[in-house]
């Protein structure tokens, strides 16, 4: 699951100029319940995806751990860097975001159950909701923690782009997936990082929409 790269100190203020108490609360509520199906989806397929979401998700295929405990967990030391570049209301959302979700995460998969679920489908969907719910994050001011923050960090103390580093990240992480899962598996998570992806670019642009 993708991270967003964030460009300006005051990203959570714009979002508050916008919206209401009530407009964040269901932002929020939708963008954990989205996201948290969208992993549903993933892991029961046994895919991977990029950033931290992918990471957690590596560790609990590996582990046997949960997919929600291990991306809680993996996410802490992420909150000082946001909330120092970010601001205490990014922090706090995205806590908030990154909890329920984790929750979320781990109950949704005793609620829902796949029969049959064609890969490639699958790929597409969870691409679709998870960019949809991250979407959603974003324009309430929160995000799903991890690599975004921490490249943005250092981008401001090193001549690397935020971009090249969250690239690096994933292309790591894509690396070690294919000496741990078979090639179609990874294959079809390609597929689906490239429409979450791609719904994050066509959609989350401060010159056509309304937010932040």
């Amino acid at each position: 699951m993708a991270d967003i790269t964030i460009t300006g100190p005051t990203m959570s203020n714009q979002s508050d100029q916008h919206h209401t108490l009530f407009d964040d609360a269901q932002g929020l509520a939708f963008g954990t319940v989205m996201a948290a199906f969208g992993m549903v989806i993933l892991t029961s397929l046994g895919f991977v995806t990029g950033q931290m979401a992918g990471l957690a998700v590596l560790i609990s295929y590996v582990s046997g751990w949960s997919f929600g405990a291990v991306f809680f967990l993996i996410n802490i030391p992420f909150y000082w860097i946001g909330y120092k570049r970010m601001g205490l209301r990014f922090m706090v959302k995205t806590f908030i975001a990154v909890t329920v979700m984790s929750i979320l995460s781990y109950l949704i998969r005793d609620w829902v159950s796949f029969d049959s679920f064609n890969p490639l489908f699958g790929a597409v969907i969870y691409g679709c909701i998870s960019g949809s719910a991250l979407l959603a994050l974003f324009r309430h001011g929160a995000s799903l923690g991890g690599i975004g923050i921490l490249a943005v960090y250092l981008q401001e103390r090193t001549r690397l782009r935020a971009g090249q580093i969250q690239m690096a990240f994933d292309a790591v992480l894509f690396a070690i997936a294919l000496m741990i899962l078979p090639l179609p598996i990874v294959l079809y998570s390609f597929v689906g990082a490239v429409v979450l992806n791609f719904v994050i670019a066509v959609n989350h642009r401060r010159d056509r929409y309304v937010g932040f």
